[in-house]
């Protein structure tokens, strides 16, 4: 194995990944700078997930290799691939998945919970990102009944809470309305930037791919040429 770049905090070579036979990477290889801010831009169902899922350690690549500040991730054993996601990742969905039963700060600080942190701590730090999120004021509601605007800010403040190396958003802005996902949008960047944090964002949306400083188009389980302006509109074979 030859090691990436060092001034690569992410790197990975001709990954390839099939679901029950049906492929959805074929041979994608990319490298991410730290402290960038990276759109993969792609119709849905073209491979964005599955591909930020092997950078994230979440699934193992059938073939090819995923290298995280020069160290293996793909060969590393899933308890310590489960670390790795815990203390130098955070990550973001379409659906926030916050738990109902514990209130807004209880679920940014989870991440620093799980890991052992006491519980000043872990609800200074998430009081902290809510703050600077803009929904300190709800802090002790819980998430049913509120605006999903505020609920995927939630989910922002828990990705951020540990100070991670990298931030993967899967399609964070998908299920708000056209005037929240910029609001949202900017709170993750705004956030990212200000603390060094790596964001690698996929998205469908080709105004939320122009935020990012550099744009690869994906299709078909294939990365493209680096491109700030792309089409993202026209329909595609789908890919899982």
């Amino acid at each position: 194995m030859e090691a990436p770049p060092d001034n690569d905090v992410l790197w990975a070579r001709a990954l390839r990944h099939s679901y029950q036979g049906s492929p959805a990477l074929l041979g994608v290889s990319i490298n991410v700078r730290a402290g960038e801010i990276l759109a993969l831009a792609g119709p849905r169902g073209s491979g964005k997930s599955t591909l930020l899922r092997c950078l994230s350690g979440q699934l193992v690549p059938d073939e090819g290799e995923v290298w995280f500040n020069s160290g293996p991730v793909h060969t590393l054993p899933e308890p310590a691939r489960e670390r790795l996601r815990r203390d130098r990742f955070g990550w973001i969905g379409a659906d926030p998945q916050l738990l109902p039963e514990l209130n807004v700060w209880e679920n940014a600080a989870l991440p620093l919970l799980l890991r052992g942190e006491g519980s000043r701590t872990a609800r200074a730090a998430a009081r902290e990102w809510l703050d600077r999120l803009d929904i300190g004021d709800i802090a002790r509601r819980r998430p049913a009944g509120l605006p999903a605007a505020k609920r995927q800010r939630v989910a922002v403040a828990r990705a951020l809470v540990t100070a991670p190396a990298v931030v993967f958003a899967d399609e964070p802005t998908a299920p708000l309305h056209h005037s929240d996902r910029a609001q949202v949008l900017r709170t993750l960047t705004s956030a990212a930037r200000t603390h060094g944090i790596t964001v690698i964002l996929a998205t469908s949306d080709p105004d939320i791919a122009r935020h990012a400083d550099r744009v690869i188009p994906f299709s078909d389980g294939r990365a493209g040429t680096p491109a700030q302006d792309q089409d993202l509109s026209a329909p595609r074979p789908a890919v899982v």
